[in-house]
């Protein structure tokens, strides 16, 4: 099973694998994240052929979505022949809930100055499977295959992937799947029991310096708290061929 299904050309229907995870109400915003990710890029599919790609994704979270229908639009904010800026909106019953803006950019020929200082993480096959379940609850959760060593708490290194669709019946770019799982990172290396303290991220910012591939996304991930109710969850992002990108996500820390 998918995680959406499609109701129409701009609505859709999360199915039990979104629930999650402080809620089991709610849906798990890494799905959402995944989905207009996806309809950005179908939206630029329709307009141009020239394969502008996905640098940046920033997301704002504007609030908690039930598990019912939700509605996207995409608007062009700054229109280019080789980068332009667009911004995505999901809605749920008239009120927003998710606002994404995207940079797209045109590829060239940089191999011969290809690489990065982030140092590479171990292999998928190289780490222990491990079981999300035992910290989180939800549909989605349960749905993530997760390899990962734990340093201590607020570090880790990990490999996520999913078998499920992200919408039934329709093909998505690996940076779409990949995004679909981005927003796992601030569950799988927790400072503190989620039983304990709340500590939901209420944005999320990838930059990609390449597009990943292939089914793992790989996690380099360390977790701060402030002493004033504030915490960061940051990562690189890899995939089996080494480092792809960054992400961040501003915490909300609640005792």
């Amino acid at each position: 099973m998918a995680y959406f299904k499609r109701e129409s050309e701009h609505v859709f229907h999360p199915t039990q694998h979104v629930s999650g995870a402080w809620n089991l109400d709610e849906q798990h915003i890494a799905p959402t994240i995944g989905l207009l990710t996806h309809v950005v890029e179908r939206d630029r599919d329709r307009r141009r052929d020239d394969g502008l790609v996905i640098a940046r994704l920033s997301y704002d979270i504007l609030g908690t979505l039930p598990l019912d229908r939700v509605e996207t639009s995409v608007t062009v904010l700054r229109p280019g022949r080789t980068i332009e800026l667009v911004e995505a909106t999901l809605v749920h019953d008239g009120r927003p809930a998710v606002r994404m803006r995207a940079w797209l950019m045109g590829e060239g020929d940089t191999a011969a100055l290809a690489g990065s200082a982030f140092p590479r993480i171990p292999a998928p096959d190289e780490m222990p499977a491990w079981d999300p379940t035992t910290v989180w609850g939800g549909g989605f959760i349960a749905t993530a295959d997760v390899r990962r060593v734990e340093s201590e708490p607020g570090r880790a290194t990990y490999w996520v992937r999913t078998p499920h669709d992200l919408v039934e019946g329709e093909e998505i770019s690996a940076v779409a799947r990949a995004a679909t799982v981005f927003d796992i990172a601030n569950g799988m290396a927790v400072r503190a029991r989620p039983e304990d303290v709340a500590f939901p991220n209420v944005d999320l910012t990838a930059h990609l310096f390449t597009r990943p591939r292939g089914e793992w996304v790989g996690f380099d991930t360390s977790v701060s708290f402030g002493p004033t109710g504030l915490g960061l969850t940051s990562s690189v992002i890899h995939d089996q061929h080494g480092p792809v990108g960054t992400l961040n996500q501003i915490l909300t820390v609640r005792p």
